[in-house]
């Protein structure tokens, strides 16, 4: 089902700008409304030493009777927050939704700067991973069959992890990966403050790269892509922060044509930088059911 035309009508008001507690107040409603039948929530998994470490997983309950098969997917989905904040209980839709599509679902919390310098991000998501090799067949879920995916901050620190080599340790497989309207070029930000309408100083770059240019150099992304291919999503949004569209674009242009990879490109109609991930679980499938085919495919693919 397509967005409901008064939701596109309030986004369209909206316009492209800072409006996130517009934005989660107008999905609140729809969000309430979101069937939790079925699943079995799992809060405050530790998968590492600081406080931060810690991720809710969603499950489908087995029935009583059924014998324990670790085959499901697995979707992880790290919130946004420009770095400088964020929480898991945001996302809880995206668990609700994701167990109730059959994956076993894990949203986690990661550093945060200043606390949580660069690269805290990336060395999370690749700490997170590895835990799940270990716990997630308890919980149904494939250890093969792990697709990570972020939006804006938390698209930035998967897709540091899963194109930059030096973060990925030995046996580093996961099934895929999903980025939605990230940063991929710290430099860029850094140099474009006023085309891009970021403050200076850069309250959340500055707070996770440091103000340094030489560290915007090291932590630029779309500069340091060494990394094997794997199935892939890039997408931003219609009404995406204007930094979000280009990076986007620069990362899928950098990707394909001196890297040689073919990612999914998608150019979400009618949403902003907030309203995709608060679109999934509600009626509105326009981001939900091409994510949940792209989960599958990737658990299709995988060696058995």
């Amino acid at each position: 089902m397509s967005m409901s035309p008064d939701i596109a009508d309030a986004l369209r008001a909206l316009g492209t700008g800072f409006n996130l507690p517009q934005v989660q107040a107008l999905y609140a409603p729809l969000l309430a409304q979101q069937p939790r039948e079925g699943v079995e929530r799992l809060a405050d998994q530790a998968y590492g030493p600081h406080e931060r470490h810690r991720c809710d997983v969603y499950r489908p309950q087995a029935a009583p009777t059924a014998a324990p098969v670790a085959d499901r997917p697995v979707l992880v989905w790290l919130h946004g927050g420009g770095f400088i904040r964020g929480d898991k209980a945001a996302r809880a839709n995206i668990g609700w939704w994701g167990a109730a599509q059959g994956f076993v679902t894990v949203v986690p919390n990661y550093r945060l700067a200043p606390d949580g310098r660069w690269p805290s991000g990336p060395e999370d998501v690749v700490r997170l991973w590895a835990w799940l090799q270990d716990a997630v067949a308890a919980h149904g879920g494939d250890p093969r069959a792990i697709v990570l995916a972020g939006e804006s901050a938390g698209a930035a620190h998967v897709a540091a992890a899963v194109l930059m080599r030096r973060f990925q340790p030995a046996h580093w497989a996961p099934a895929g990966a999903v980025l939605c309207s990230g940063p991929y070029d710290a430099r860029l930000e850094g140099l474009a403050r006023e085309a891009f309408g970021i403050e200076t100083p850069d309250p959340r770059n500055e707070a996770y790269f440091g103000p340094e240019p030489a560290a915007w150099d090291a932590a630029s992304i779309v500069d340091h892509i060494d990394a094997a291919p794997l199935p892939l999503w890039i997408s931003w949004a219609e009404r995406d922060l204007l930094q979000m569209q280009v990076q986007g674009a620069e990362l899928y242009a950098r990707l394909v044509s001196r890297h040689g990879w073919q990612p999914q490109l998608r150019w979400v109609a009618e949403h902003n930088h907030y309203s995709g991930g608060f679109s999934i679980g509600t009626a509105d499938d326009g981001i939900s059911a091409p994510l949940a085919d792209f989960v599958r495919t990737c658990a299709r693919a995988v060696p058995r």
